[in-house]
């Protein structure tokens, strides 16, 4: 990358990653104004407006979703990934220096 010097294996994946210094999102929703930077995050992002539910469970019959940030649609397994991830959106620095 140009921009920050990060090194990429394949085209596509460098491509991606410069809209973050692009601000370009060019994948927009249906349902609602938002847009995203990746297809997949796009993807996710929808289940909130049909309710699918992808996930099932290898126990009993339930489906689920996996943790879903409430700010950008992006999903994780883990609700610590996505109590981390929601810092982006509040700001807080949790550690110091």
């Amino acid at each position: 990358c140009h921009d920050c010097g990060k090194a990429f294996r394949e085209n596509n994946t460098l491509r991606r990653h410069q809209r973050i210094h692009t601000g370009e999102k060019p994948y927009q929703c249906s349902y609602c104004e938002k847009s995203f930077r990746a297809s997949s995050t796009l993807i996710i992002h929808q289940r909130i407006h049909t309710g699918e539910k992808p996930y099932k469970c290898t126990k009993c019959t339930k489906c689920f979703i996996p943790y879903v940030c409430h700010d950008c649609g992006k999903a994780f397994r883990e609700n610590n990934t996505l109590r981390r991830h929601q810092r982006i959106h509040t700001g807080e620095k949790p550690y110091q220096c």
